[in-house]
């Protein structure tokens, strides 16, 4: 039986060694995109709103994968605060960070990875109490050496890195120590989503599930 809500997540960076970023154009591949995620061994789906089907998607997922934790990524607005929550979204993950969007993230009940990209950005956020954020884009913004950087002066900060992450470079992110888990889109596709291959979805699942072993995929 999957776990209560409030024992799924107390920490998306805890969630699973990689969080699979997806792009859902149909309702209709939702549930099948994520069953095939956590037959892979990756309960963790992050939904993007960058479709007009992503609410839809997402409480899809919620309703009929009961063993996925499903979170909405590419959050932008307060708006779609409060609109991923009511569709039953268990985290949310913003490309950047406004003091509105802050405050929005904060009080909405789930946990949240702020996204930043510059040394002053994760300085703002830890003098606001936010110990935990996404970094991107990772490769653009300066990849595995930036964060290494970082980890001196500020070793309280911990990072999902997103953008520019495969299975070629995975790894060496997730060896740092300021690393709690990284975000990608490889292991879905678009041409295995537009040809229904679940399959091939659970294969990758299961290879970027193992990148930091069999403990990796456990909640």
């Amino acid at each position: 039986m999957p776990l209560p809500l409030s024992s799924q997540v107390d920490s998306v960076l805890d969630l699973a060694a990689v969080v699979p970023v997806v792009v859902i154009a149909e309702v209709s591949d939702a549930v099948p995109v994520a069953r095939a995620l956590v037959g892979g061994g990756l309960r963790g789906v992050e939904v993007t709103l960058r479709t007009p089907a992503a609410l839809e998607a997402i409480r899809a997922i919620a309703e009929e994968v009961p063993e996925a934790v499903v979170g909405a990524g590419t959050v932008i607005t307060p708006g779609q605060v409060a609109a991923a929550v009511a569709a039953e979204a268990r985290f949310l993950v913003s490309p950047g960070w406004t003091e509105g969007l802050l405050a929005a993230m904060r009080g909405c009940g789930v946990p949240f990875l702020p996204g930043v990209s510059t040394a002053s950005e994760v300085v703002a956020l830890l003098e606001r109490g936010v110990r935990e954020m996404k970094f991107f884009p990772a490769q653009a913004a300066g990849g595995t050496a930036y964060l290494r950087s970082l980890a001196g002066p500020l070793p309280q900060a911990r990072f999902c890195p997103t953008g520019g992450i495969g299975p070629g470079n995975a790894a060496e992110y997730l060896a740092l120590p300021n690393v709690g888990c990284v975000g990608g889109s490889w292991m879905v596709p678009a041409d295995a989503v537009a040809a229904g291959d679940w399959a091939r979805i659970e294969a990758l699942a299961r290879a970027a599930a193992g990148l930091r072993g069999p403990a990796s995929a456990q909640v």
